[in-house]
């Protein structure tokens, strides 16, 4: 408990993380203004002269956009991040048990996978079930599965080589068994830590497909249309940039450092003990 009360990545990431995830759940009650309420003679205000943050080029609350905007990237970001973590710890998983010939297919078409980037899937499967908010989370998700598979199979195949497992299988314990009483239990730390990590990706991902119309749909606020809205006013009112800008990067950052002291706070080879068997 020491180690994890200490832990300044852990601190630091935890603190960034809850304040988004707090924005996030607040922005479903109240925020200071309507963020479609639309004030033309508003327009383009800058921060304290018409709310906290200024208004945009259509007098709309810029404080009650990042708001509401991060409540819609997480509303893509998670779901996207868990179906992905799911599919891609059963296919590791099945890879490690099985190994061979199951274990080379999940591997080969977990690199096609990866020759998609998440904008790439994300146009192809606009095309098929049009742009918007199921896109981007099909989109991340697809491309979060190669990603699990193959962290999950390279922690699950060293599970596998430890003596109470061998005791499991020459006992007569069937590999599904086995995975789940035994292997999933002890690879949970380093799976809750890559969900972090690729979370921080996919509030990221859905930012660049939010940019180029792939995402969120207006008037939804996004982080990333707000972006895409903002270059066209840089020189005028360069807040509209800043605020979503400084916003994806604290975000990205603290559950990247959440992630961090995560896996510090979780591997006991990184607390300097050994594992106890």
């Amino acid at each position: 408990m020491l180690r994890l009360r200490w832990n300044p990545a852990l601190l630091v990431g935890g603190i960034l993380t809850t304040l988004l995830i707090a924005t996030a759940l607040i922005s479903l009650f109240w925020t200071p203004e309507s963020p479609t309420r639309v004030r033309i003679a508003l327009r383009l205000k800058a921060p304290l002269e018409a709310g906290l943050l200024g208004t945009d080029h259509f007098g709309r609350d810029v404080t009650s956009l990042l708001m509401v905007g991060a409540w819609n990237s997480l509303a893509i970001a998670w779901p996207a991040v868990l179906l992905g973590a799911a599919i891609g710890t059963a296919i590791g998983c099945a890879a490690a048990a099985w190994k061979g010939v199951a274990d080379e297919i999940a591997m080969r078409v977990s690199d096609v996978v990866f020759a998609f980037p998440a904008v790439l899937s994300a146009i192809m499967i606009g095309a098929l079930v049009g742009s918007g908010p199921l896109a981007a989370v099909l989109a991340i998700a697809v491309f979060n599965i190669p990603v699990f598979a193959r962290v999950t199979r390279g922690v699950a195949l060293q599970v596998w080589t430890l003596d109470y497992i061998a005791a499991a299988r020459a006992l007569g314990k069937h590999p599904l068994r086995i995975t789940w009483e035994d292997v999933i239990p002890n690879i949970a730390g380093a799976l809750i830590v890559q969900v972090t990590i690729q979370l921080a990706l996919a509030i990221l991902t859905e930012a660049g497909l939010s940019y180029l119309g792939l995402g969120v749909r207006p008037p939804n606020p996004s982080w990333g249309r707000m972006l895409s809205d903002a270059q066209t006013y840089l020189s005028q009112a360069p807040h509209l940039a800043i605020a979503p800008g400084v916003a994806i990067a604290l975000s990205v950052l603290g559950l990247n450092l959440l992630g961090d002291g995560l896996r510090d706070a979780l591997d006991p080879t990184l607390r300097g003990r050994d594992v106890p068997v």
